[in-house]
């Protein structure tokens, strides 16, 4: 809802680069205020590059119901070209802005900021509230700093792609809730307390029910993979089951897993301590998907959702697993363990076993912080899909284009599992050897547990035959379509400006939420 600038302290106003308001804002903001930022816009010297901004203060003189605080920021373009921008386009210029903009106002003691939805209020609202994200609750009282309330300034009719400011909030809460969990540490996010987190931030969600497993239960399916990982360590694992049911009953779900190693120091096969503390992050898959599933509940998305997160801690003790050791997962395959460091891919074996024999879902996507070798690959700007899927790779992508949360893809090809099957004392061995293709490795080594599998997976030697690809897509309909996420470079950035935070991520949280929403909105993609 609209509200009245004397609500505000503060205004956040996007620019175009000649000093005037953007359309939404000018019908706010009285003509002779207009014209004094315009005036002002243009002696300070910028320039209109996206992400200027400059701080104006009592533009209003003596009149009460203007603030006197005001941050205008550069959207750096031309005014009238904004049909020329596509829609992720405009929600990125925005997100930028308005981030920018409620950041510089943060340290000046403001209660309530007023922000311009600028070019799209969706970006508007994930860009105010990802940009004000601080994880300070762990510090004295002293050195806390509450940020501000914002509202949006106007309200815009273009909401023909179901994006609006309420959506953006969704979103970008989500990503938050996905942030602190990745980002509390390790002896304040085991398996017990992660899931009493989630709990705690879905509880009063429709549609969702959630249902925590012991290790009881984990024995009982057989799981030999994940209980030698979380045999280390004196923390009891936990394997969290999250169900939303907002579709039909008896509809194929989407299925997500997300890898809960809620510390990993390697194991036996310990790490060096250089960045180790990065390792209370290695939750981060299992974060964004519990987190995922907070916003298609509030957006109250049509479709039926599961998630599966086997949640443990990767620790060397007396009782650890060794390198050399052979464990059984429970679809029955035998594993030699060379490595204990290649952890993730054993707790991810049994659950994705587990949730696609045991829900059959048209699709399935894993998220997992997994190989350093994805780190040199992409840095930290993308995250690596593997998929066996072109249509599901067509919707990730566009997924990630609209939140600006970007995949790339990487080959999902059989001729890499000739390195997990020279062990001589098991069907697998959980690593290749040095310069296989050690993200590649991974993702193909997780393949082997997933059931009911489509066979399109060498895609590059068909990317040229259309009607071939046409063919396969839909055979996948009668099987699982399936992707593996690997975060390990985007579960961390050192960037601290506009909406980035330094620190955990929580991506790919708003993408798994914009993928969601198309299946959602075109029942064709499945």
């Amino acid at each position: 809802m609209s509200r009245m600038l004397s609500d505000f302290d503060a205004l956040v106003l996007g620019s175009y680069k000649d000093g005037s308001l953007t359309d939404i804002a000018a019908k706010e903001i009285p003509e002779n205020l207009q014209r004094n930022i315009q005036e002002q816009f243009q002696y300070s010297g910028l320039k209109g590059k996206l992400g200027e901004v400059r701080m104006f203060y009592g533009l209003g003189g003596d009149d009460a119901n203007i603030p006197k605080k005001i941050a205008v920021v550069a959207l750096g373009i031309n005014k009238g070209s904004e049909q020329s921008h596509d829609i992720s386009e405009a929600l990125e210029i925005t997100r930028k802005a308005t981030a920018i903009g409620v950041r510089s106002l943060r340290e000046l003691d403001v209660k309530h900021v007023g922000v311009d939805i600028m070019l799209h209020e969706h970006g508007a609202a994930e860009g105010a509230t990802l940009g004000l994200h601080r994880f300070d609750n762990l510090k004295s009282a002293k050195n806390q700093k509450a940020s501000p309330l914002v509202s949006p300034i106007g309200s815009s009719t273009n909401v023909d792609d179901n994006l609006s400011w309420d959506t953006g909030l969704i979103y970008a809460q989500a990503q938050n809730h996905a942030r602190t969990l990745a980002e509390t540490p390790a002896n304040l996010m085991t398996p017990t307390i992660f899931t009493e987190t989630v709990q705690s931030f879905l509880k009063d969600l429709p549609n969702v029910k959630i249902v925590v497993h012991e290790k009881e239960w984990a024995v009982q399916k057989n799981m030999g993979s994940f209980l030698s990982v979380a045999k280390g360590s004196v923390e009891p694992l936990k394997f969290l089951e999250i169900h939303y049911n907002g579709g039909e009953e008896g509809q194929k779900p989407l299925a997500f897993v997300g890898k809960g190693i809620t510390f990993d120091s390697g194991g036996i096969s310990i790490k060096p301590s250089a960045k180790m503390a990065e390792m209370k992050g290695d939750m981060g898959g299992a974060a964004a998907v519990s987190s995922a599933i907070y916003g298609i509940a509030k957006l109250g998305l049509p479709i039926n959702v599961v998630v599966s997160v086997p949640l443990c801690e990767n620790m060397p003790s007396g009782i650890a697993t060794k390198p050399g050791d052979v464990v059984r997962a429970m679809n029955g395959k035998s594993i030699e363990v060379d490595n204990t460091d290649a952890e993730g891919r054993l707790i991810l074996a049994d659950a994705l076993y587990y949730t696609s024999s045991t829900y059959k879902p048209h699709s399935l996507i894993d998220v997992a912080t997994l190989t350093g070798a994805m780190v040199v690959a992409l840095g930290e700007i993308y995250s690596g899909v593997f998929t066996n899927s072109n249509k599901l790779w067509e919707q990730l992508l566009k997924a990630g284009k609209i939140a600006n949360d970007p995949f790339w893809r990487m080959p999902l090809d059989d001729k890499y599992s000739e390195d997990i099957k020279k062990s001589i004392v098991a069907d697998l061995v959980n690593v290749g050897p040095r310069g296989s293709g050690g993200s590649c490795v991974a993702a193909i080594f997780l393949k082997e547990f997933v059931s009911g599998l489509t066979d399109d997976t060498d895609v590059s030697e068909k990317e040229n035959n259309s009607e071939t690809l046409t063919d396969l897509d839909a055979d996948m309909d009668k099987k699982i379509r399936y992707a593996h996420i690997d975060i390990a470079g985007s579960m961390i950035t050192s960037r601290d400006s506009g909406y980035h935070v330094k620190g955990m991520t929580g991506r790919p949280t708003r993408s798994l939420i914009e993928f969601s929403k198309l299946v959602a909105q075109n029942p064709d993609f499945v």
